[in-house]
């Protein structure tokens, strides 16, 4: 599916076309864009409070949450569960969460909102092991940078209590655990939620409720959709970083400063959660690797020819991409 069209899992949100406004410039943006900014600012102010909040997986992502919720007072306990004692303990000792666990059932039992924040090959056995230990009230929902495969093997799937709608907050930091959590990550930043076609309609909006409570601007989009999206903007940039820090002589980082530091910043993210996002959106991550090889491709022929004008047009192109986000 393109951009700017409706698909019936998307028609009862925003147009997919919108977020495109939406990540961009502020001063940019249109006013019919700058309107819904402010009205999810205002809607997340009267978000009525949780009683329990679950979070699987309590690293930068998931004790962020804790900390959003628990300091905006939008849950009265937050409950972290994980398989390492230490990082438990950490999320407990930086007040991203009220107690934690490493039982699964016994930490989701009582939750309104269970919210899976593990790398994106354990999410859907999490969502699964939640649904036969969370009441049948219970709203299930995860951050997992890639959609498609985890929406298709839950669809109609769940095998025991609550409701699942897929998000992914575009948000994050090459560092990662609980003692890096910030209460203010989500603010400002687009969330993608991925409703299916018949994802109930009341489901969605409290989630959407949600992530808007924690600062978060919602965007609905199909999975497959996002997944295609998201190879661009995010999953094809660290594969690009990876390989530009492998590629340069240890000899020659004494030379390294902002240009580089910043261009490679990414590539010290976590190397199994980022495996795991590649396989599970390799076909997308392919296509969007194969448009860059074609752009590399013409920057390469420019030099070989030492043609100046082919080669201004290439970075001309880049740079006004670039520049039509904010800094």
């Amino acid at each position: 599916m393109r951009l700017g069209r409706r698909s019936r899992a998307s028609g009862r949100g925003q147009r997919i076309d919108d977020w495109r406004h939406i990540v961009g410039d502020k001063k940019r943006r249109p006013a019919a864009a700058l309107q819904k900014a402010k009205a999810a600012s205002s809607r997340r102010k009267t978000m009525k409070q949780l009683d329990t909040v679950a979070i699987i997986g309590v690293g930068l992502i998931g004790g962020s949450i804790g900390l959003a919720l628990r300091q905006r007072g939008l849950a009265r306990t937050v409950v972290g569960i994980g398989r390492t004692a230490s990082r438990l303990r950490i999320a407990e000792q930086v007040g991203a969460v009220s107690w934690a666990t490493s039982d699964v059932s016994r930490g989701a039992a009582d939750a309104d909102l269970i919210v899976v924040c593990t790398p994106v090959g354990h999410v859907a056995d999490y969502v699964r092991q939640v649904s036969r230990a969370c009441r049948a009230d219970a709203l299930i929902t995860d951050a997992g940078s890639t959609k498609g495969e985890i929406c298709r093997s839950l669809a109609g799937k769940l095998g025991g209590r609550g409701t699942f709608v897929g998000s992914h907050p575009m948000a994050g930091s090459e560092k990662s655990g609980p003692e890096f959590a910030d209460p203010n990550l989500f603010e400002d930043c687009v969330t993608v939620v991925t409703p299916l076609e018949d994802s109930a309609k009341e489901s969605v909006e409290r989630v959407e409720a949600f992530w808007r409570s924690l600062g978060a601007r919602v965007l609905r989009m199909p999975p497959e959709e996002h997944d295609r999206a998201v190879a661009e903007i995010s999953h094809l940039p660290h594969l690009v970083a990876s390989a530009l820090a492998a590629c340069v002589e240890q000899a020659d980082l004494v030379l390294a400063a902002t240009g580089w530091r910043d261009t490679t910043r990414i590539a010290s993210g976590d190397v199994e959660l980022w495996r795991q996002i590649f396989t599970e959106n390799r076909c997308h991550v392919l296509q969007s690797l194969a448009k860059f090889e074609k752009v590399l491709s013409a920057f390469r022929q420019a030099l070989e020819g030492n043609d100046q004008a082919e080669l201004r047009r290439l970075l001309d192109a880049g740079k006004c991409k670039r520049d039509t986000l904010a800094s």
